[in-house]
């Protein structure tokens, strides 16, 4: 399909706002070619994400413990075909949990009934169940599905643990076709992929607040991130 050119499109668009000068508005339609530009290549990447090969195979059968007891990750799929795991960074040697996480997650707290309409969904954790859904009652979600890796054999395998045992967060995502269940996508920027001046973020990013921040003048400032507590 020939696309339309994204500075054609963007000089059909009428809006206007009070007071803008021609300056702005020559400037302000150039970035909206841009910003129809990045639209068209997020769907692509996204398309050529969904068309991977089948991923490799999880033949190890692990298990969590759920806020209702154990719980296998077969298990974890309930009625979907794809089931969506985040490891947040609150391992047994943390007091407290990473802060950008738990922006992160109090943002997809509200999300995870829409979520789970579509995909099954949960958050994993190696500190102690008791511990995460304290922590959880004190943040106030009420939806986030969180599971404890006790014995850490998740964590390890799916890249969730550092040389040093730190945490490292990550986005898994894992299919169900036929019975068998295989990893199908992990974002995987990190240290080594990040450009001077940034820290290692992924694409997409996950991140609502980074979104927000990005459309204004001030932007993301490289020395700033959430706090537990303001």
């Amino acid at each position: 399909m020939t696309l339309v050119p994204a500075a054609e499109l963007a000089a059909r668009e009428t809006a206007r706002w009070p007071n803008e000068s021609p300056e702005y508005r020559q400037a302000r339609t150039a970035l909206l070619a841009e910003e129809i530009e990045l639209r068209r290549h997020i769907e692509a990447v996204a398309e050529q994400r969904r068309a991977l090969p089948a991923g490799p195979e999880v033949t190890r059968d692990y298990v969590f413990e759920g806020e209702d007891g154990p719980v296998r990750l077969a298990e974890l799929f309930g009625t979907h075909d794809t089931l969506v795991i985040y490891t947040w960074m609150f391992g047994p040697q943390r007091e407290r949990p990473c802060p950008m996480c738990t922006s992160l997650l109090s943002a997809w707290d509200g999300e995870t009934p829409d979520i789970e309409q579509r995909v099954a969904f949960a958050v994993t954790a190696r500190s102690p169940i008791d511990k995460l859904t304290a922590f959880k009652a004190e943040r106030g979600w009420q939806h986030l599905p969180l599971y404890a890796d006790t014995d850490q054999a998740f964590s390890r395998d799916y890249n969730a643990i550092a040389p040093d045992g730190s945490d490292i967060p990550q986005l898994l995502v894992f299919t169900r076709r036929d019975g068998t269940i295989r990893f199908f996508w992990a974002g995987e920027m990190g240290a080594e992929s990040m450009d001077p001046g940034q820290d290692p973020r992924g694409a997409p990013d996950l991140m609502p607040l980074w979104t927000i921040l990005d459309c204004t003048p001030e932007g993301r400032a490289p020395d700033w991130y959430p706090s537990l507590n303001y």
